[in-house]
C-alpha cells in the first residue's frame, strides 16, 4: 500500500520513519551523538553548503532531528520541517529568518504570553514593529497591513481563549500585501488542523504538547516551503543554536505513535466536559469550540477536524475563585503545559498570562476568573468528578 494514502494513523506510525538500514532495527536508532566523522575535506565542503545531503554537526542536523522533522511535514502536507529545541525556539527562529530591522508583524492580539514578549519586548529593540489586531476582523487585519509588513502571525485556536481564526481569509489578506502567514497550531494538532491546506505559508507547533502528549519533552517544529526551511537551518538556526538533542527528538516520535489515538480521545473528552461546565451553576462562560455559542463554531466544523481537548472558562466569582479552584483540583495538576494524557489546569490570570494587566487581560477577554483547562484521556467521568467536587470545594472557600 502506498504510504500517501494510508489514514492518518497509519502515516503517524509509518511516515518519515525507516528501518535502520545497518542493523534492521525496528525502532529508530538515537544517534546521540555531538559530530560526524567525515571521508575528507572534499565531503566537508560539499556538506557545509548543503546540510541536507547529510550530516556534520548536531548544532546543524542529526538523523533524529531530520527523521522527525520531516514526520510532521508530511502529516502538515509541507515540502519540509526541522526541529527545534522547544516552541518558543521554533517561533523565535521562524520569525527571525523572515525579518529584519525595519520590517513589520502584523499578529493576533491573544497568544501565547511568551510570543508576545519575544515580538514586543525583544524584536523591537532590532527596530521590527508590531501591531496587535483581532485577526477575527478581517477588516482590522487589512487595514493594520502595511508596506513593510513582513508576517502576518496568529494561533488558532488561541491561547486561552480558543478563538478561531479563519485561516483561509487571512491568508488571502496577507498574501494580497506580500507578506506570508505563520500559523502556531499547538492547540489543534496535525490531526485537527492543516494550516498549510488553508493558505498559509509556515505552521509552528510546540512539540512539547500534544505531538510529544506524555510530558517529558521539550521541543518545537516548523514546517514550511524546502527553501524556507533551508533558510531557518542555515544561518538562522546554526546560529541561535535552538537545538534539539537526538534524545528529545527520539521521545517525540515515539509519542506521535499514537497521536490519533490520544486526540480521539482527547476530543471526546472536551466536548462532555465542556457540556458539564456550560451547565454549572459556578460558570459564567465556557470557551470551547465545540459548543454551538461559540462565535466561530461554523467555522471550527468547516476548518478543523474535531474540537479538541482544550477548555477555558469563567467563573462568576472571579480571581478568588479561580484560585480556590486551583487549590481544590485532586486527580487534575495544577500546570501551565497543556497536551499531555493527564489533565492540566491553570489560572491564566495567574499563571501562562500574569504579565499583562488587569486591563490589558480584559481588553482581549482574558477575564480574572478565567480558568485554562487541558482535558487528558482518563475516563471522562473521572475528569467530570474531580470538577464537581473541586467546584463545590471553591464555593465553600470563598464563602
Amino acid at each position: 500500500m502506498k504510504k500517501e494514502k494510508m489514514g492518518f494513523g497509519s502515516k503517524t506510525i509509518h511516515l518519515g520513519q525507516e528501518h535502520d538500514p545497518r542493523t534492521g532495527a525496528h525502532n529508530s536508532p538515537i544517534y546521540q551523538t555531538s559530530t560526524y566523522v567525515l571521508e575528507n575535506v572534499d565531503e566537508a565542503i560539499r556538506l557545509n553548503k548543503d546540510q541536507e545531503l547529510g550530516y556534520t554537526y548536531t548544532r546543524f542536523r542529526s538523523p533524529s532531528e531530520a527523521e522527525l522533522g520531516k514526520k510532521v511535514a508530511l502529516l502538515e502536507n509541507g515540502e519540509e520541517g526541522i526541529a527545534l529545541a522547544s516552541g518558543l525556539g521554533a517561533i523565535s527562529t521562524a520569525i527571525m529568518t523572515l525579518v529584519k530591522g525595519g520590517d513589520h508583524i502584523v499578529a493576533s492580539d491573544v497568544l501565547y504570553g511568551c510570543t508576545i514578549t519575544f515580538m514586543d519586548q525583544i524584536l523591537s529593540d532590532y527596530g521590527v514593529e508590531l501591531t496587535l489586531v483581532d485577526t477575527t476582523d478581517y477588516d482590522a487585519v487589512r487595514d493594520a497591513m502595511q508596506t513593510n509588513t513582513k508576517i502576518v502571525y496568529l494561533e488558532t485556536p488561541c491561547n486561552p481563549i480558543l478563538r478561531i481564526t479563519d485561516i483561509e481569509k487571512i491568508s488571502e489578506i496577507a498574501h494580497e500585501h506580500g507578506a506570508q502567514v505563520l500559523v502556531d497550531s499547538t492547540f489543534a494538532s496535525p490531526y485537527i488542523q492543516n494550516p498549510l491546506d488553508l493558505g498559509a505559508d509556515v505552521v509552528i507547533h510546540s512539540a512539547t504538547k500534544y505531538l510529544s502528549g506524555h510530558g517529558n519533552v521539550v521541543a518545537g517544529i516548523i514546517v514550511g516551503s524546502e527553501e524556507f526551511i533551508r533558510k531557518v537551518r542555515m544561518p538562522h538556526l546554526q546560529t541561535l543554536g535552538a537545538v534539539i538533542s537526538p534524545f528529545d527528538a527520539w521521545l517525540v516520535m515515539q509519542g506521535m505513535k499514537t497521536l490519533e489515538l490520544r486526540m480521539e480521545r482527547h476530543c471526546a473528552n472536551g466536548m462532555k466536559v465542556a457540556e458539564y461546565l456550560n451547565e454549572h451553576p459556578a460558570v459564567e462562560k465556557v470557551y470551547y469550540p465545540g459548543l454551538a455559542d461559540h462565535p466561530q463554531h461554523e467555522l471550527a466544523k468547516k476548518q478543523m477536524n474535531g474540537f479538541g481537548g482544550m477548555i477555558s472558562f469563567d467563573l462568576k466569582d472571579g480571581f478568588e475563585a479561580g484560585k480556590a479552584l486551583m487549590n481544590s483540583v485532586e486527580m487534575i495538576s495544577l500546570a501551565t503545559s497543556l497536551g499531555n494524557v493527564d489533565s492540566l489546569i491553570q489560572h491564566s490570570p495567574s499563571m501562562s498570562h500574569f504579565d499583562m494587566t488587569p486591563e490589558e487581560r480584559a481588553a482581549v477577554g482574558i477575564n480574572e476568573g478565567q480558568v485554562r483547562l487541558s482535558v487528558g484521556v482518563e475516563n471522562v467521568e473521572d475528569i467530570i468528578a474531580d470538577l464537581e467536587e473541586s467546584l463545590t470545594k471553591m464555593e465553600k472557600l470563598i464563602k
